[in-house]
């Protein structure tokens, strides 16, 4: 099983296997576990006994494989795995690794870490506190942190004008046409198919249109060098923002069933609904600065009136001017906002399962929680909730020397499970 597990992650840059009988097998082990530890906190004792060989094996086996951003990918070479089994593997072993994380002696031990006091309530004491999450919304984040709809709408008419700029807008629809691009190429690479030679052209198309209207948009120019052209390709029929949504949606329509393009593919969807406000609005730098400008302000008004809070659009936007990503952010153990030592101080706790304790993986851990905890701050402040926030992030991961990380000013406990 080892052997066949390494030839799966070195052969080639992506992987894809058919489903096996032993998948179905382990299926069902993976459920009969899940009835039992989903109906109560804490399990018999020979439980967490039997289990620790299996979260072993399946670490052995899943070694340097990390779920980021919503796909498997080898964390040695960077390359994205698409295969049914690793997929089901990886989602039996942090399901059992959250069960364990419920243990007393697990429990005991983030409070040790925490130096909390011995009656205290570990933020990952109850079930719910240990399921996953992904982060794709506002509004999301507000029914985690408790926010109030006058807070919320507060937060929208905050976010909406920052986040709906011109260079935000096209950069975000850059980094999700740039990222399927990647991915293009390398189906490119295993053999070229008409449906691929189409959506790399599409591509193309749509990446030179945003390219083309980037210069009237930068800051860095002053407004006397960006002259109106001496003349244009076409004044009757300028370009507009539905020929983008155009070629968006036969791109969604092109690679809907694409495994390995999934998640470029809902991200297309998402903005589809933003570009389906500002479809009328001029694209075309040739109409001169001064009526570019004036276009790009209609794309900030028409998007911060349409959006609203609970838009994925909007969260995407809202992601690439924090952080310039575009992928919503997984949290394996979703954790909680408690008390932190006075009424008027919370700490949020939020957690992530690795299968090594490598570097590189514990590294990538950290950043993700980084930024996961860093969007809910952000909301938390925006909202002006009551209280300071401060953020915490725990990973577990097998034969892990248990120690504290710090990065960007937070704490980072690294737990090892036995």
């Amino acid at each position: 099983m080892a052997l066949r597990f390494h030839k799966l992650l070195c052969n080639g840059t992506h992987v894809r296997t058919k489903k096996s009988g032993a998948m179905n097998l382990n299926s069902m082990l993976y459920h009969s576990l899940e009835e039992s530890f989903s109906s109560q906190d804490v399990l018999p004792l020979k439980w967490y006994e039997n289990s620790l060989p299996r979260i072993s094996q399946l670490t052995h086996l899943l070694k340097n494989v990390d779920a980021i951003n919503g796909r498997l990918v080898d964390v040695t070479s960077n390359s994205t795995i698409v295969d049914d089994k690793i997929q089901h593997e990886m989602g039996t072993f942090k399901s059992l690794v959250r069960a364990f994380i419920g243990s007393p002696s697990s429990q005991q031990r983030v409070k040790l870490a925490q130096k909390t006091s011995q009656d205290s309530i570990s933020p990952f004491s109850e079930v719910s506190a240990r399921e996953p999450m992904v982060v794709d919304s506002l509004t999301k984040i507000s029914n985690f942190l408790n926010v109030t709809a006058q807070q919320r709408k507060s937060v929208r008419l905050t976010v909406c004008p920052q986040v709906t700029q011109h260079r935000v807008w096209t950069g975000a629809l850059e980094e999700i046409l740039n990222g399927l691009k990647v991915d293009l190429d390398l189906l490119a690479a295993r053999g070229s198919s008409k449906s691929t030679l189409i959506g790399e052209q599409i591509v193309h198309n749509c990446l030179k249109f945003l390219t083309e209207t980037a210069a009237s948009s930068d800051p860095d120019t002053a407004s006397w060098m960006k002259l109106t052209p001496s003349k244009t390709l076409d004044p009757c029929n300028p370009h507009k923002w539905e020929d983008i949504l155009e070629m968006v949606n036969d791109l969604i329509e092109c690679f809907r069933s694409e495994t390995m393009l999934k998640l470029h593919v809902t991200k297309l969807e998402v903005m589809k609904e933003g570009l389906s406000q500002i479809k009328d609005v001029i694209l075309d730098k040739s109409i001169g600065y001064k009526e570019a400008r004036h276009q790009e302000s209609l794309v900030q008004k028409k998007l911060t009136k349409t959006l609203g809070h609970s838009s994925r659009c909007l969260f995407t936007l809202l992601l690439y001017y924090l952080y310039r990503r575009v992928s919503d952010i997984e949290v394996d153990i979703r954790g909680g906002v408690c008390e932190n030592g006075s009424k008027d101080r919370f700490c949020l706790s939020m957690g992530r399962i690795l299968t090594s304790d490598d570097e590189k993986m514990i590294g990538r851990g950290v950043k993700q929680l980084d930024q996961a905890l860093g969007v809910f701050k952000f909301v938390w402040e925006t909202a002006k909730m009551k209280g300071n926030l401060d953020l915490e992030g725990h990973i577990w991961c097998v034969v892990a020397e248990d120690r504290i990380l710090r990065y960007r000013g937070n704490r980072y406990f690294v737990h090892g499970i036995s």
